[in-house]
């Protein structure tokens, strides 16, 4: 249930109302398995096995879940196949196979070999927080956030949601809490960090296990070097990696979080709750605080219209009364 890595999403007042259809929304593409001569497959699940609904939610804050297949057949397996045939045609018929024909015996094997090929599957989760305005990806890499907002798009077209964009740039801000030796309040630095040389030569230094409060720190950054990745805690609670794209990535929750969740109860209903809603209360104070630092959001990302009151008082899906779980 903790989320490892982050891209967050600015949701509009429209995406936001349509969240009420989520569910209903999402039944309508459930995941199935890839299929003889497909290369992949992707669909919702049930965020949690114990879970029936593609949509899991509590408080403000609605769960979801893609699942992808992707068939595993290497370039090399097909063109091995593809000699082997061609080599047996030119034994057997005494001529040269030429090129329009191994394109088409190319097709035939690849066509042979899919049913048969290995499945390699993930899942990208992610949720909707509608008081914040908020869609929280549980992924570091852009490509499968995008997917499954492409994914949200079908299934609730057209469902406007975007990268945030700060009045000041994050490498900006970074580069300028290490020159200072401190972090914005309710941050600290942590020990590790990524410095850019902006010309030609692009050189590129990590500094792991530092202090980054070292006089060599603002060395680098004197001669031209501006600060691409940052390690921060949030609160004592939470651990993480700021990147420049305005991504979080290596996230950890101390264990004050987790103890505080541990403590909801021994069945796992109770703990999958308690979990989720102490992570994305966490994680939704620390984008709004991270937001904040970076001197706001452009004005044409403000803040959306609230949900409707009957969504925003959604009973969670465990529990009736608007008590935190563990209360």
């Amino acid at each position: 249930m903790w989320f490892k890595q982050l891209s967050f999403y600015r949701l509009t007042s429209e995406s936001i109302h349509a969240s009420d259809k989520l569910a209903a929304a999402l039944e309508k593409s459930p995941f199935q398995h890839c299929g003889g001569l497909d290369w992949f497959a992707e669909g919702w699940v049930a965020p949690a096995s114990h879970l029936d609904s593609p949509v899991f939610t509590a408080r403000d804050c609605q769960l979801l879940s893609l699942k992808r297949e992707d068939k595993v057949l290497p370039a090399g397996v097909i063109r091995d196949f593809v000699e082997q045939k061609v080599q047996e045609i030119e034994d057997k018929e005494l001529r040269k196979v030429g090129r329009k024909e191994k394109l088409a015996l190319k097709e035939q094997v690849t066509d042979d070999l899919l049913p048969r090929a290995f499945v390699r599957s993930h899942r990208t989760t992610a949720y909707l927080d509608c008081r914040r305005g908020w869609m929280m990806v549980d992924s570091g890499t852009a490509s499968k956030a995008e997917a499954l907002v492409s994914k949200l798009r079908e299934a609730l077209p057209p469902f406007p949601a975007a990268l945030p964009r700060t009045k000041l740039a994050p490498h900006t801000a970074m580069t300028d809490w290490l020159a200072a030796g401190e972090a914005p309040y309710g941050f600290e630095l942590d020990a590790d960090c990524e410095l850019k040389d902006g010309s030609e030569n692009g050189a590129v230094i990590r500094c792991t296990r530092m202090d980054l409060t070292a006089e060599e720190i603002r060395q680098h950054i004197a001669t031209g070097k501006q600060v691409t990745r940052v390690g921060l805690i949030w609160q004592e609670k939470v651990r993480f990696m700021l990147t420049d794209t305005l991504q979080l990535k290596r996230i950890q929750f101390l264990d004050v979080l987790q103890e505080e969740a541990s403590q909801a109860g021994d069945d796992r209903e109770s703990l999958f709750e308690a979990t989720f809603t102490l992570m994305s209360e966490e994680l939704g104070e620390l984008v709004e605080a991270l937001i904040e630092a970076l001197g706001g959001l452009e004005d044409s990302q403000a803040s959306p219209a609230p949900a409707p009151a009957q969504h925003l008082a959604a009973p969670a899906e465990h529990g009736s009364d608007e008590k935190l779980p563990w209360d």
